[in-house]
């Protein structure tokens, strides 16, 4: 009997601690900073025009690792397409005395086969291949520090050693802007189906049609689907890799064709990983 008044007693006494403490967890949250998540960065694409530059600005949108895909514009362009702004050519110029603003820290160049355009891909800049210095230097100028640039060319035309390697002086000159990441795509090129009027000329291309067997696999043209979606994977991964200058070849560009993952792909290739090996389809007689 006494135990139990005791007992009792000490409970009334006792101080109700767990309004307390919610109350202290509550003025310690409002207290603590406030830990908001990083900005997604956003990526410039210079090319959107064709199909090469329509796959990449669609493949660049599904990925998450860029807040705004940012397409350059030769005239005004209306667009309300979530998470797509465009960006006047001549924004490109640096303002006299003033700060350029929020860059873009990733850039893509996609040089395409010209095609009949409509009115929106009209608005979009086409790069032109003696002009690629000259907008790497503005973009570089504007604070991107990564770029990619996709360049198809013509099965077989290259020799070996420059497909791995800088093809041209303006390529070097690129490498020497300082850029931290430079990344040159080459994708095989598809001839041009456009029936020749002259018989002599419709004869040639009929044999390089037949010399179009003797290309390997692995360097024959990749769909525009595909090469988008490499192109996108490395410039998400981009920023977490070492720096330096990359030229991926047309084979390496087959094989991520073929790959079921493509972003762990282009992640082993960034790195300097091994890359898996695939057999060669067998050729049918």
């Amino acid at each position: 009997m006494g135990l139990r008044a005791v007992s009792f007693k000490a409970c009334l006494h006792r101080p109700d601690t767990a309004p307390m403490t919610l109350l202290h967890q509550a003025m310690r949250a409002g207290h603590a900073p406030h830990r908001s998540a990083p900005p997604r960065r956003d990526v410039l694409v210079a090319g959107g025009a064709g199909a090469l530059g329509a796959a990449v600005l669609e493949q660049l949108l599904a990925c998450r690792a860029f807040g705004h895909v940012v397409v350059l514009v030769s005239q005004p362009l209306n667009t309300a397409l979530r998470g797509l702004r465009t960006l006047p050519e001549s924004a490109l110029e640096p303002a006299p005395g003033g700060d350029a603003g929020p860059p873009e820290d990733t850039a893509v160049v996609v040089f395409d086969r010209e095609r009949h355009a409509n009115g929106r891909e009209q608005a979009f800049v086409r790069p032109e291949p003696d002009r690629l210095v000259a907008l790497a230097h503005a973009l570089h100028e504007r604070g991107v520090k990564r770029l990619v640039v996709v360049l198809p060319h013509a099965p077989s035309m290259l020799p070996d050693a420059l497909k791995r390697g800088l093809a041209n002086l303006d390529e070097q000159a690129l490498a020497s802007l300082g850029f931290e990441h430079l990344v040159f795509i080459r994708s095989a090129q598809a001839r041009n189906p456009q029936r020749a009027r002259r018989h002599l000329q419709r004869l040639a291309d009929w044999v390089l049609a037949q010399l179009q067997l003797m290309i390997p696999q692995r360097e024959r043209p990749v769909r525009a689907q595909k090469v988008a979606q490499l192109t996108a994977a490395i410039a998400a991964q981009l920023h977490a890799a070492p720096s330096g200058t990359r030229v991926l070849p047309p084979e390496l560009v087959w094989l991520a064709s073929q790959a079921a993952d493509v972003e762990s792909l282009a992640r082993d290739w960034l790195h300097g990983r091994a890359l898996p090996e695939l057999a060669p389809a067998a050729s049918r007689m």
